[in-house]
């Protein structure tokens, strides 16, 4: 006698097919059925703008339209329309990152095809004293960048460190409140302005209203900087585990000498990377440079006389004001906007490498 649990046995039931009458199986598309629908659009794409004389972007919008038709239509008759709105949303989201990509790739490749004609050592290793035509080069614009970007940094790096360690390991009450207000607003604070602040500063201090210095960039810059510094820190002492902090309270250390040897060491990588980010974001900013430090066509190691030519500014003044024949000019600008790229992705490297390197050790 079968037990009251036990399913009757009908002899021909369908081992994909339950009870309800609902297949749990449905058929699949081939393996590289996307890449083939891909390939079928993008020849539509084509023809369209080679025989018929579409727009590029005309022909490449209804390719992909065609695309994500098709393929979600083969799918909802073949797959099933669960699997059809998975791949669906898949080629949405794909397309929305490959349309983000677009301006990137464009500004990259234009930058490189345009600024590698004045690639060459006279480039890097002359000024643009005396120079009115072709050569000359951005020798004087580095050594400004350099050295403005380092005393940017030099201030920025201690205030924004020491803030940051205030608000997380002492900061309490109204006091903490307001700085952490006042830091949310120096972080969405237009860069223009902060070269208004520093040119009026020292407008005021050397009550001389056309006064351009390398020093005054920097503090401009630095204005940018320290909010970046000081998020960036605060974030990473906060991930140091407390149980480091109580460990080290325990055996009697001050609180002081506990965040110096303890604290700031577990968060250094972190820091780091932080404070490698921030001379990136401010590093190729153009307006505050533009009231603050000027340009010049020779060098200039003093920060605190006279004017100080920068990447940024070069560049800008070269497009503006080419000059004539104007092709030499632009050649330069290009050439300058080219190392700025690679001067910024080499310091987002180097905060990878900071961060990896130092990251605390973790035993597998």
């Amino acid at each position: 006698m079968p037990s009251p649990t036990s399913t009757p046995d009908t002899g021909d039931t369908d081992l994909h097919t339950p009870l309800s009458g609902v297949p749990l199986t449905h058929g699949q598309l081939p393996k590289h059925a996307s890449w083939i629908v891909l390939v079928v659009a993008a020849l539509v794409g084509l023809g369209l703008w080679w025989l018929a004389d579409w727009n590029i972007a005309g022909a490449t919008i209804l390719a992909a339209i065609c695309y994500t038709v098709v393929l979600y239509t083969w799918s909802r008759f073949v797959e099933g329309p669960r699997k059809a709105k998975d791949r669906l949303v898949t080629t949405l989201v794909t397309g929305a990152f490959l349309l983000a990509l677009l301006p990137l790739i464009s500004v990259v490749v234009t930058v490189v095809s345009k600024g590698l004609a004045r690639f060459d050592a006279e480039f890097f290793t002359y000024s643009m004293r005396g120079v009115l035509g072709e050569g000359g080069g951005v020798y004087h614009a580095i050594t400004g960048t350099l050295i403005i970007t380092g005393l940017a940094t030099a201030i920025s790096v201690p205030v924004g460190m020491l803030t940051a360690i205030y608000l997380v390991e002492y900061g309490r009450g109204k006091l903490a409140k307001a700085i952490t207000f006042f830091v949310d607003v120096m972080t969405g604070i237009p860069s223009i302005v902060a070269g208004l602040f520093a040119y009026s500063l020292f407008a005021l201090l050397f009550d001389n209203p056309g006064i351009r210095m390398g020093m005054m960039g920097a503090i401009a810059l630095s204005v940018l900087m320290t909010p970046v510094v000081v998020r960036s820190t605060e974030e990473m002492l906060k991930l140091v585990p407390n149980e480091l902090r109580e460990a080290s309270y325990a055996l009697g250390v001050p609180k002081w000498r506990t965040i110096l040897k303890v604290v700031l060491p577990t968060a250094l990588a972190g820091i780091a990377t932080g404070v490698t980010l921030a001379i990136a974001r401010v590093i190729g900013e153009t307006a505050p440079l533009l009231v603050t430090a000027g340009i010049t066509t020779g060098d200039n190691f003093d920060p605190f006389d006279d004017r100080m030519a920068t990447l940024p500014v070069f560049a800008y003044y070269q497009y503006v004001a080419p000059g004539t024949p104007p092709e030499p000019a632009l050649d330069r600008a290009w050439a300058a906007a080219l190392l700025l790229i690679i001067i910024v992705m080499v310091l987002n490297l180097i905060a990878r490498l900071i961060s990896r390197m130092f990251a605390p050790k973790t035993r597998g």
